[in-house]
C-alpha cells in the first residue's frame, strides 16, 4: 500500500505543483507525520522532492524533473485508455483501482496529450463481456482504423446472405472488439447508425473525403443499446434440440446463416447430441424443425414439441392414407 501511495504522491506533485503537507495528508487520508516520512522516502529513492517553510512554502518536484508519462506517444496514450474491462476487474474487486489509475494517468498527462486520450476513447471500444476465438482481417481492420481516427469516408464491400455482395460508402464512427471479433459502427447516407461484423467486410478503401462526426454520438452508449436490442430479439424462442450425430453438420448449416439463428456448442452423447438455438417466433422454429425431419427432436420448449407433433400428425394422416393423391 505504501508503494502505491508514494507513486500517487509523485503523480499529485507532478500535476498540482507546490502543495502543503497538510493538503497531502488530507488528500491521501493519512497523518502529516506519515506524509513527511513518505517525502523523505522519495528523496532517499532519488526523486527530486523538496519542501520549503514559510507562507509560500510547500512540497514540490524540481522543475527539471520530467515524469515519464510526458514521453508517451499518441498511440501509447490511446492504448492506456482503450479497454473497457469493468466486469472482469469488478469480479476481482479491482474496478475502483482501475478507475483511480486512469484518473491519475489523465491528470499526469500534459494538456496537449489529453486530446489523444479523448479521441481514442470516443472511437474505439473493447467490450470484454466475454471472449472466444479471434478473427484476423488485418488489412481491412487497418483501413477502417485509420478512417475511424481521421473521420474519413470509406468504400466498403459487404458480404450478405445468399452470397449477395453490396457496396456502400460509409462513415465509420467506431470500432468495437467483442467475443474475439471486431465490429464496425457506421453511418450511411440516411443518417442511421448500423453495426457490421468485420468478417462481412470483403474490401475497404478509405477516401480522402472527410465527414463531420455528430457531436452527440456516444460510441459506448450506442453499443450498449445495440447489444441490448440484439439480445432482446434473440430471446424470442430458446430451443433445445436432440440431433442425430451423423446429421449434425447439416443441421448446423440449416440453422445457421440461412435461418438467422445461432446453435451453441454441442454435447456429445452416444449417437445423438444436443444443441441450443434461438428463433424470433414459434412458427419460425416449427418450420425449421419440420424441414429437418427425423434428424432432430425437440426437447424443449414443450409448446414447440406439441406444435411439431400436431403438424406431423396432420401430415401423417394425409400421406399415410392409402391410395394416391386426393381428387380435387
Amino acid at each position: 500500500m505504501r508503494a502505491d501511495r508514494l507513486l500517487s504522491i509523485l503523480m499529485y506533485l507532478q500535476t498540482r505543483g507546490r502543495v502543503t503537507t497538510d493538503r497531502l495528508a488530507r488528500e491521501f487520508e493519512v497523518s502529516r507525520r506519515t506524509i513527511l516520512r513518505d517525502l523523505y522516502a522519495l528523496r532517499v529513492a532519488g526523486f527530486p522532492v523538496y519542501t520549503e517553510r514559510g507562507r509560500h512554502g510547500g512540497c514540490y518536484l524540481h522543475e527539471e524533473y520530467r515524469n515519464t508519462l510526458t514521453q508517451l506517444t499518441t498511440d501509447e496514450i490511446g492504448a492506456l485508455f482503450l479497454s473497457s474491462i469493468g466486469e472482469p476487474l469488478r469480479d476481482l474487486g479491482l474496478s475502483d483501482a482501475l478507475r483511480g489509475a486512469q484518473l491519475k494517468l489523465t491528470a499526469a498527462l500534459p494538456e496537449s496529450r489529453r486530446a489523444a486520450r479523448s479521441r481514442v476513447a470516443e472511437r474505439i471500444l473493447i467490450d470484454s463481456a466475454s471472449s472466444a476465438g479471434r478473427e484476423q482481417r488485418s488489412d481491412v481492420l487497418s483501413t477502417l482504423h485509420r478512417a475511424v481516427m481521421e473521420d474519413l469516408r470509406v468504400r466498403v464491400r459487404f458480404a450478405r446472405p445468399y452470397n449477395v455482395m453490396t457496396e456502400r460508402t460509409i462513415e465509420p464512427h467506431g470500432l468495437v472488439a467483442r467475443d474475439g471479433a471486431w465490429f464496425v459502427v457506421w453511418v450511411g447516407d440516411d443518417g442511421r447508425a448500423r453495426v457490421d461484423r468485420l468478417s462481412t467486410v470483403r474490401a475497404a478503401t478509405a477516401t480522402e473525403d472527410r465527414f463531420e462526426r455528430a457531436a452527440e454520438f456516444d460510441l459506448h452508449a450506442f453499443w450498449a443499446a445495440w447489444r441490448q436490442r440484439r439480445q432482446a430479439a434473440r430471446r424470442g424462442v430458446e430451443v433445445r434440440l436432440r440431433v442425430r450425430e451423423d446429421a449434425l453438420p447439416y443441421v448446423r448449416d440449416a440453422l445457421g446463416e440461412r435461418r438467422g439463428v445461432f446453435p451453441d456448442a454441442a454435447r456429445a452423447e452416444a449417437k445423438w447430441v444436443e444443441i441450443d438455438a434461438s428463433f424470433f417466433f414459434l412458427d419460425e422454429a416449427r418450420r425449421a424443425v419440420l424441414a429437418l425431419g427425423g434428424a432432430v427432436e425437440v426437447i424443449r420448449p414443450e409448446s414447440l414439441r406439441r406444435s411439431v407433433a400436431d403438424y406431423a400428425e396432420q401430415i401423417g394422416r394425409i400421406y399415410g392414407a392409402r391410395g394416391g393423391p386426393r381428387d380435387c
